[in-house]
């Protein structure tokens, strides 16, 4: 067919963007505003393509929406690229959109209406829309589901399309309820054709499989995703196999993606990005904020994937970083004060007392920050081991590491409204200018670095809190942050 190589490079820009060597995303997970599941992915013409499910009750799910970016940091929403209003057949629970495109047609593949098994007198499944320009519109290109029907006990949904470079044969992954199926694409991409064997569709599924196939091709070695586990429970998360062919056998490898108790929960249904040119890969997938009850609010995010000498994924970190390179403060929670984002800076004009805090809960940690005082006589800092936090009376319970202009290293702990100074010291220091502050946290002793990352300013012994979220607290001043990380420590 000559479709060019795999699923993830659809169109390459004119050159390899080597320059975007990031461990995450580095502005912030998530990297778009909104509730969104279900993240597929392409690349157009040198923009990278995200299009994704807002995530919704099955009934309120009648659009999707795509994002644009150049760099994987700045992004441009294109909303409704696909409605129910140009799916005749599709009513609700339209989900599950993966890219591609062929002949200068763009396509998505999607699920919609949510079938049974036993829903005999329902349309519904895995449909294909087209359109001229990768933000749509996008309409029904052959008005019916493509694949409507269960076979080998496959719930049609969550497709997902896979070209592959060594003969150009296009194949389209799919399955749900613990089944997984793999098919031919014809060359128009528009109808299923058939294996040398007469077969239409062959069964794949793995050991531990549930749904949302995902394929990859690296080093002639083919990759195959897919979740486990409920989509409330402990156990959600990506694993994979390893082929030598595209039809298998897929032989369970490993989980490479599960929840982390630190920074989220409900981790799943991924696509993968690589960047042209470079051995640089990237994991989409979404996931749900720890504090977040509501079982659609869900947010979109991407990690770093990693491979081992003998072509093996190493397990997935979903690491916490914000550089607000984006101009965005998309994943904080602000208690007091006016925040902004100002100069690749989170910016709080003088106030009175005021608090940014992630969702997170870190134990043992590594937290990284700019630190600078813009006026005042304040104490600017990072908390982390936060327990408690009053929204009306900003009063918390955890730990502060704080600078002042006046050159004083403190750290403290508050008990809602108690504060006490815990350890202090002194170093030159000037107003407006920015310091890396580090605080090293490791069972009951603390250890805090000011632009020095090689000697530490103040070490302390203090167990009152184990554990808890981070984030950057102001008082009686003006202050800015930037470069904000947050990890576990590394092994010794």
């Amino acid at each position: 067919m000559g479709l060019g190589t795999s699923k993830i490079i659809r169109t390459l820009p004119a050159e390899p963007e080597a320059a975007l060597d990031y461990t995450t995303s580095e502005a912030g997970n998530p990297f778009v505003k909104g509730w969104y599941a279900d993240p597929g992915s392409a690349i157009y013409d040198g923009l990278f393509w995200v299009y994704a499910t807002p995530s919704r009750a099955s009934e309120e799910q009648t659009h999707i929406d795509a994002f644009s970016s150049p760099d994987l940091i700045n992004w441009t929403k294109h909303s409704n690229i696909l409605t129910t209003a140009n799916v005749a057949w599709a009513t609700k629970a339209l989900r599950a959109p993966t890219p591609i495109s062929w002949n200068g047609k763009y396509y998505i593949y999607f699920t919609a209406n949510d079938i049974q098994e036993d829903d005999i007198e329902v349309v519904g499944g895995i449909g294909v829309a087209v359109a001229d320009k990768p933000e749509g519109p996008y309409i029904d290109a052959i008005g019916k589901p493509l694949i409507g029907d269960y076979h080998n006990g496959a719930q049609p949904t969550d497709p997902d399309i896979f070209i592959d470079n060594t003969d150009g044969k296009a194949y389209i992954y799919y399955g749900g309820q613990s089944h997984a199926n793999v098919a031919m694409l014809n060359e128009d991409l528009i109808s299923i054709g058939t294996f040398d064997d007469g077969a239409t569709f062959k069964e794949i599924t793995p050991e531990s499989y549930v749904e949302g196939a995902s394929m990859i091709k690296r080093n002639g070695i083919y990759y195959l995703m897919w979740l486990e586990g409920r989509r409330d429970g402990p156990d959600y998360c990506v694993s994979y196999a390893i082929a030598d062919n595209p039809l298998g056998p897929f032989d369970r490898l490993a989980k490479i993606l599960h929840q982390d108790s630190a920074v989220a929960k409900g981790t799943g249904h991924n696509s993968v990005i690589q960047v042209p040119g470079t051995d640089i890969w990237y994991i989409l997938y979404h996931r749900q904020p720890l504090s977040e009850t509501k079982e659609n609010h869900r947010i979109i995010a991407y990690d770093r994937m990693y491979f081992n000498g003998d072509g093996t994924i190493q397990p997935i970190t979903m690491l916490v970083k914000d550089n607000f390179a984006d101009g965005h403060m998309l994943d904080w929670t602000t208690y007091g004060g006016e925040w902004s984002v100002e100069d690749q800076r989170l910016t709080v004009k003088n106030t009175g007392g005021g608090m940014a805090m992630l969702d997170t809960n870190f134990s043992d940690l590594v937290f990284d920050a700019i630190v600078a005082t813009i006026n005042g006589n304040g104490h600017p800092g990072l908390l982390f081991r936060v327990t408690e936090l009053s929204a009306e009376t900003h009063k918390y319970k955890g730990y502060k590491a704080a600078i002042s202009p006046t050159g004083v290293i403190t750290l403290g702990k508050a008990d809602l409204g108690t504060f006490t100074d815990l350890a202090q010291t002194r170093m030159n220091m000037v107003i407006g200018e920015e310091y890396h502050v580090r605080v090293v946290a490791i069972g009951n002793e603390i250890t805090v670095f000011v632009a020095d990352m090689d000697t530490a300013k103040i070490t302390f012994i203090d167990e009152s809190f184990t554990t808890g979220a981070n984030g950057v607290r102001v008082f009686n001043a003006a202050a800015k942050f930037g470069s904000v990380s947050v990890a576990k420590p590394p092994r010794s």
